[in-house]
């Protein structure tokens, strides 16, 4: 099972498996299906933190949402 950890951008998704929480896949969402791509923790935490960056600008809400997911996950 996988769980969401950011958006990265159009029709991609950064997302961790539920159990090892140290793999870590860009999800690509595409008219005939979805891709699957693994991904290194340094480049998945690089995406996150993009995601933080970009939450700022959408208030505190938000970023204080995405902050807890990013601090369970990476911290």
């Amino acid at each position: 099972m996988l769980y969401r950890v950011s958006p990265v951008g159009e029709a991609r998704d950064l997302y961790a498996t539920l159990y090892a929480q140290r793999i870590f896949f860009l999800v690509t969402i595409q008219p005939r299906g979805a891709t699957f791509e693994v991904i290194p923790l340094m480049d998945a935490r690089h995406y996150a933190e993009q995601n933080l960056a970009r939450s700022r600008r959408d208030g505190p809400e938000t970023l204080k949402r995405w902050r807890e997911l990013f601090d369970q996950t990476f911290i």
